[in-house]
């Protein structure tokens, strides 16, 4: 199974999103803005939160000239959050590249980051929806509010599995779950199609931030473009580490990295003690029933090519190494 199989039903108008994110990039003629708005945008990445704006709409009134600036804006504010990110976690690397803060410094990339929140703001207003924009505000205050949670958990040792789904949910699966309600909304679908797709997005997102927290243990650096052990550098405990550190309640093996800041070597000597053991593969089956869930959400939805790609979707997120 591969990305592109499953974006099948929709490729031709993922390609039309792709020229929507160009024609964004080109839409001021400042020179160094465009330049940043090419280096973030059309940097690649799966594309997986338009696609879930495209995919869901394929139940219903398939409408283009609505779903194509939602998909694009979906991208444009994801990229926005991951600049933003970048600045606050200091972070050097961003999909095999520089992260822009460090090559053109932090007041730069903050600058760039309320460019792309604004300007996918007035890609979903233009949608003419009015649910929709109210959603996707809603769904940006529910994001920083996450953001906000995990910079007061940052060197907690004592986050536990209830704290963590609730960052998560609303760090990451905030928008899968705007991608694909959205999509629903604009196709006219009816109340109990928008709610299943809604939580069908809820599942699947949380499923594919536990996926990436496994990988910063267990990835392949160049492959993902970024050194694995960031989380824990920046003092940030994901669901692998609190799996691990319950088997210890009395000799917190996490305590000493956090009273070594930085330390790389310790870092290192905890992934290595969290590969060694039964929290990766614990992690995997928790992800696993994420996707089960999102994919009994679309149990009564019409049988058609989106409903496949959406299940098979569900199984390359569980699967997926980068």
């Amino acid at each position: 199974m591969t990305i592109a199989s499953i974006y099948e039903p929709i490729q031709e108008d993922l390609t039309k999103v792709e020229e929507s994110i160009k024609a964004f990039c080109m839409a001021d003629n400042y020179p160094l803005l465009a330049e940043l708005l090419r280096y973030v945008l059309e940097g690649g990445g799966k594309r997986i939160r338009p696609a879930l704006v495209l995919l869901a709409a394929k139940f219903y009134r398939y409408d283009l000239e609505k779903l194509i600036p939602m998909a694009t804006a979906i991208e444009v504010f994801h990229n926005a959050t991951l600049v933003h990110d970048d600045s606050i976690d200091k972070s050097l690397v961003r999909r095999g590249k520089p992260s822009v803060h460090k090559d053109w410094g932090e007041s730069v990339a903050l600058l760039l980051g309320d460019y792309l929140f604004a300007g996918s703001g007035d890609l979903v207003a233009s949608t003419g929806n009015l649910r929709a924009t109210r959603l996707f505000t809603r769904t940006i205050m529910e994001i920083c509010s996450g953001q906000l949670k995990e910079f007061a958990g940052i060197y907690d040792w004592t986050r536990n599995q209830q704290d963590y789904f609730e960052q998560i949910k609303s760090k990451t699966a905030a928008l899968f779950s705007t991608a694909s309600e959205s999509g629903a909304i604009l196709s006219e679908a009816p109340e109990e199609a928008v709610e299943a797709l809604r939580n069908y997005g809820r599942e699947l997102g949380m499923a594919f931030q536990i996926i990436d927290d496994i990988l910063d243990y267990i990835g392949d650096e160049k492959k993902m473009g970024k050194p694995t052990g960031c989380d824990l550098l920046q003092g940030t405990i994901t669901l692998p580490a609190i799996l691990f550190i319950e088997s210890y309640p009395g000799d917190n093996p996490l305590k000493a990295v956090f009273e070594k800041k930085g330390d790389r070597e310790e870092v290192q000597r905890f992934i290595e003690m969290v590969r060694n053991s039964f929290a990766v593969q614990e992690c995997y089956s928790i992800a696993a029933g994420f996707t089960a869930q999102a994919c009994r959400a679309l149990e009564w939805l019409p049988e058609n090519a989106a409903h496949r790609s959406l299940l098979d979707l569900a199984d390359y997120i569980v699967e997926r190494r980068t």
